[in-house]
């Protein structure tokens, strides 16, 4: 007997340009039902029920009973309190990274969704980005990582220093893809335009000798999201921005090599041959996937892919980075 798939009532919290892109989605997605939103900012929420005829409301309460699963797209300073009123409801919880504003705050969240049985996951995108998805099985104990986060400067996103507005993507990408702690942070930040520092570079070491080394800013004159991926017989790169991968291996010579094959020789006289692949990326839209692959782990009764405990760990790793500045 087929298992009855229920439709699960969604309203979203914030109606900012990211909170209007939830709405969409939502509204389009055949998982949810999405009932209506709620922003701080009644002027700005009455033009944005008018304009695309989602329902607002006048309260967080009114919204957050409302529904099963509350969708928080608000700045970061608010998402501990509005966080806690929806799980205090018993209502599932999908929030924005970054989780919270301090790990206190995050790891009272846990608790809170522990103890009412319901389930959190973290906008962490970059996740179901398909540049990622399609090789992160063939990331295998990397050693060393290097990734490059640069973007134009834009004021919103200011209220943060950029660790937690652009680094924290590349930190939660690390963490799940290296199968060990971290044992040390080392960072520097400068601050050029804004209150908090706009470009950052840290490099962590983990337990198992793997090291990461992460530059962000927010005051380049490109944008860049690239990261590289470097293991025993194998490097990885992903382009996260233009989607595309790269798979570069080393395999023993073959008895009878191909005469354009590029072989290498070490010292010791041992041979390998670089085979190249550009693995094909499928188009998705990752908003959508990280939204319904929620609802299918709230369905479904699974770990959703981005937990409130793997937010926590990276929201943690990019305090230690803030406070070496």
């Amino acid at each position: 007997m087929n298992k009855i798939i229920f439709m699960l009532k969604a309203g979203v919290l914030g109606a900012g340009h990211l909170g209007k892109i939830h709405l969409k989605l939502l509204n389009q997605s055949s998982k949810y039902e999405l009932i209506g939103f709620y922003d701080a900012d009644k002027e700005h929420g009455e033009k944005v029920s008018k304009e695309f005829g989602y329902k607002y409301f006048n309260t967080i309460e009114g919204l957050i009973n409302a529904v099963d699963v509350v969708d928080i797209v608000t700045p970061t300073l608010v998402h501990y309190n509005v966080a806690k009123q929806a799980l205090e409801q018993s209502k599932h919880i999908f929030v924005e990274k970054p989780i919270t504003k301090t790990v206190k705050e995050a790891k009272e969240l846990i608790a809170l969704a522990k103890k009412h049985k319901v389930k959190g996951q973290v906008g962490h995108v970059e996740r179901f980005n398909p540049a990622f998805t399609v090789v992160k099985d063939l990331i295998n104990s990397p050693m060393f990582i290097e990734t490059h986060r640069l973007a134009e400067f834009n004021p919103r996103g200011t209220d943060v220093p950029v660790v937690l507005d652009l680094m924290i993507h590349d930190i939660d990408i690390i963490l799940s893809v290296v199968k060990s702690k971290v044992k040390s942070v080392h960072a520097s930040g400068v601050s050029v335009i804004s209150e908090t520092p706009d470009i950052a570079n840290a490099r962590l070491e983990f337990e198992n000798g793997c090291v990461a080394n992460l530059t962000a800013s927010r005051i380049s004159m490109k944008n860049m999201r690239k990261s590289r991926f470097f293991q025993k017989d194998a490097y990885i790169s992903v382009d996260f921005l233009e989607k595309k991968s790269e798979v570069v291996k080393m395999k023993d010579v073959p008895e009878n090599p191909d005469e354009f094959a590029m072989i290498l020789q070490n010292a010791e006289g041992v041979k390998k041959q670089i085979y190249f692949e550009n693995p094909e990326i499928e188009n998705n839209n990752a908003i959508l996937d990280e939204l319904e692959t929620f609802a299918d782990a709230i369905n479904n009764n699974t770990t959703p892919v981005v937990t409130l405990t793997n937010g926590t760990e990276a929201l943690e790793i990019a305090q230690q980075i803030i406070d070496c500045f």
